[in-house]
């Protein structure tokens, strides 16, 4: 199998994981958090439904500076609804699905690197950040099921059952 074929397999799969969580976001919870130090609920969901756009970039761009020495940020999104997260998230995999489609083993065989303050924080083979990216993505939605839960919403069976989806049962 072509390494392009197993991220646009991974990525479905993925993105509807990712659907399944987000179907369940309640509307009006952005600022929620279960700590002080915990990011914010509509912040966490939005990454969940943005990360894709990561895939499109590692694939498209050399490298990214995540905290410029100028102090630029990349724009932080600030969708509010669960149909607005769902719309970010079809954006976003579409996006990533278009960039998957159009790049080539070879090139995901190349280096890519994250930087912050103009520093080297991570480079590695294309293929392995994609890879780093698609796990990083199940960890920050595994955290979102976590305050779907503390919030006493349903959480979803996304790689097994849980206690409001026992559909693998």
């Amino acid at each position: 199998m072509r390494l392009t074929e197993f991220f646009l397999n991974e990525l479905e799969r993925e993105v509807d994981r990712s659907r399944k969580a987000l179907e369940e976001v309640p509307d009006g919870k952005y600022d929620w958090r279960p700590h002080e130090k915990s990011m914010q609920f509509g912040y966490l969901a939005d990454m969940v439904a943005r990360m894709p756009t990561w895939l499109s970039m590692q694939i498209r761009q050399d490298e990214l500076d995540v905290a410029p020495a100028d102090g630029s940020r990349m724009r932080q999104h600030q969708e509010e609804t669960r149909g607005e997260l769902l719309q970010a998230l079809e954006e976003s995999a579409a996006a990533a699905r278009a960039a998957i489609e159009n790049t080539s083993d070879s090139h995901l065989m190349t280096p890519w690197r994250l930087l912050a303050k103009g520093k080297v924080v991570a480079e590695a083979p294309r293929h392995l950040m994609l890879q780093d990216t698609m796990n990083h993505w199940a960890h920050h939605r595994g955290q979102m099921t976590v305050y779907l839960r503390l919030m006493g919403e349903k959480v979803p069976a996304l790689y097994g059952p849980s206690a409001d989806d026992n559909r693998f049962q």
